[in-house]
């Protein structure tokens, strides 16, 4: 198995944490209109492809970036958390 050279998994963790964020965000806001397509009585057909869209996204983000190692993982897993909590924030109108 050939290993990368020191360094750059840091690297790594560093620009999966970012994309982690951003990732986080447009699934946050993808729930938002899941959400309100639900509340909205929506036709059921859109809020279970929605649902279902979102959840592939999750699946083939994390899946990408299980490749590169449990710290770059671990590193895009902390930047959807941060977006969590960020859009759970914004949700409840606390700054």
């Amino acid at each position: 198995m050939i290993r990368p050279a020191p360094g750059v998994e840091a690297w790594l963790a560093v620009l999966l944490a970012g994309a982690g964020l951003i990732f986080g965000w447009g699934y946050f806001a993808a729930l938002r209109r899941g959400v309100a397509a639900y509340i909205g009585h929506d036709r059921v057909w859109r809020v279970v492809a929605w649902a279902l869209v979102r959840i592939a996204a999750a699946v083939l983000f994390f899946g990408f970036a299980v490749r590169w190692g449990a710290w770059p993982l671990l590193a895009a897993f902390l930047g959807f958390l941060t977006a969590r909590q960020v859009a759970v924030r914004t949700a409840r109108g606390v700054s």
